[in-house]
């Protein structure tokens, strides 16, 4: 690894039969790694580096591999550490403390999604549990992450070929219930209509129907993450690697036995449910009656005092914290509805837009009449920059009511970003942002 870049990624190997392989086409990908050949090596990497995930390679693993997740996430406390494996699922369902197993060999992008997924969802329980903090100190308690107990729900979407059939049936002896669709159309109107912990894509003659049908969940931010399997003949057109940039999760052949690629299957369904019990609990917020009424974002005082938590907890687990701030343009020909107060009466509608524009883990709040901010963790200052960007370039693209015979408006921002330091800087950083607001619009 060439001086002076940070790894993001550990792999605890033995060789570099599959994980060479697998290191070299993460760094590729942005996904720097660090590879230790033993526990104590992995453990010296965890302390010294700002490892944000860790990748197992199963292979050769021994008695002594047993709780060895346990004691990768303590050498990396209080920061959480997603661990994934690399390696056959077990058939027997046992809790070996994985955050997901993948088959082995892991390809480059099937891995970069996996990570991308997981980093995220373990930023997302730190958030929550500060935020439980935030919340008890003004008499409001957030239940815990609750998962659902119910059975998996799998959508298979495809012809019915007799290894379909036999995926599904062991789908449904590994406890899942199986919802068939032979058609795309078919299958976004059970995607609309009830929820799915993973879907599986038989790829058949048209492998590219398949991919389009995942291209689709991709594009629904309701979809977005529902993970999709690929099974397609080995002698498909198209690539898994092709597969893989396009969205799919895993790919598996019908020459893979079906009970393998069933676990498989469940294994995504159930790093997915968990990552929908943490969203859901953070979106308790919403609910508590301590935000912004208009629009149901953190009030300023509010976001103050979770804002100085949060900078407590990124000190703490070494990750980084920025903040934005948006406010509403002066521009010359928003005089008209600013004055017929067309402007005000949008606001809320803005806010709710900026509710759901942000990831499930960022604070929104309503600092002022026309003025909102952000806080962003574990993400450094060119990344908020980027996010505040979109969230103004999104929200341009809205006309907004002008009243009876008046053309419709759009809004602006002033944008402004800064990185949190230590939590002494807080206020600093939030100047730094208003500051910065005040002299720069967002493109």
């Amino acid at each position: 690894m060439a001086a002076g870049i940070q790894a993001r990624v550990l792999i605890v190997a033995r060789d570099d039969s599959t994980a060479g392989p697998l290191a070299e086409g993460l760094d590729r990908l942005g996904w720097r790694t660090v590879t230790a050949r033993s526990e104590a090596a992995a453990a010296v990497a965890l302390s010294d580096l700002h490892i944000q995930a860790a990748i197992v390679d199963l292979a050769g693993a021994d008695e002594s591999a047993a709780g060895l997740a346990d004691r990768l996430r303590a050498a990396c406390a209080p920061r959480r550490l997603p661990i994934m494996a690399m390696g056959a699922p077990d058939p027997f369902q046992k809790d070996h403390g994985y955050d997901l197993t993948l088959a082995a060999p892991l390809h480059p992008a099937q891995a970069a999604m996996r990570l991308e997924s997981l980093v995220r969802t373990a930023v997302a329980e730190e958030e929550f549990e500060v935020r439980v903090e935030t919340f008890a100190e003004r008499g409001h308690i957030l239940d815990e992450p609750e998962l659902d107990p119910s059975p998996f729900r799998v959508l298979a979407i495809g012809e019915p070929a007799p290894q379909f059939l036999a995926l599904s049936n062991a789908l449904q002896r590994n406890g899942a219930e199986v919802v068939g669709a032979f058609t795309a159309f078919t299958a976004f109107d059970y995607l609309h209509e009830r929820p799915f912990d993973a879907v599986v894509l038989w790829a058949g003659d048209n492998p590219h129907e398949a991919l389009s049908i995942a291209a689709g969940l991709r594009r629904n931010t309701r979809l977005y993450h529902t993970p999709a399997l690929l099974y397609m003949r080995a002698e498909s057109a198209v690539t898994a690697a092709e597969a893989y940039h396009r969205g799919i999760s895993d790919v598996a052949s019908p020459e893979t036995p079906e009970t393998e690629t069933a676990l498989r299957v469940v294994e995504l369904a159930r790093a997915f449910r968990r990552q929908k019990a943490v969203r859901s609990a953070l979106e308790q917020a919403r609910g508590s009656g301590l935000m912004d009424a208009a629009t149901g974002l953190f009030t300023r005082d509010l976001f103050a005092a979770h804002l100085m938590r949060l900078a407590r907890s990124s000190r703490e687990r070494n990750r980084p914290l920025s903040v934005c701030m948006l406010k509403v343009s002066e521009k010359p020909d928003l005089k008209a509805p600013r004055a017929g107060g067309w402007v005000a009466r949008a606001v809320p509608q803005i806010g709710s837009m900026i509710g759901r524009l942000v990831r499930v883990e960022d604070t929104a709040a309503r600092l002022a009449p026309e003025v909102f901010a952000l806080a962003l963790p574990a993400t450094p200052l060119h990344a908020a920059r980027a996010a505040g960007e979109r969230i103004a370039a999104v929200i341009g693209c809205t006309a907004f009511e002008a009243g009876q015979g008046a053309t419709p408006f759009v809004v602006e921002f002033d944008l402004g970003v800064a990185e949190v330091a230590s939590p002494e800087s807080v206020g600093y950083a939030l100047e730094q942002a208003a500051a910065m607001a005040h002299t720069l619009k967002a493109s």
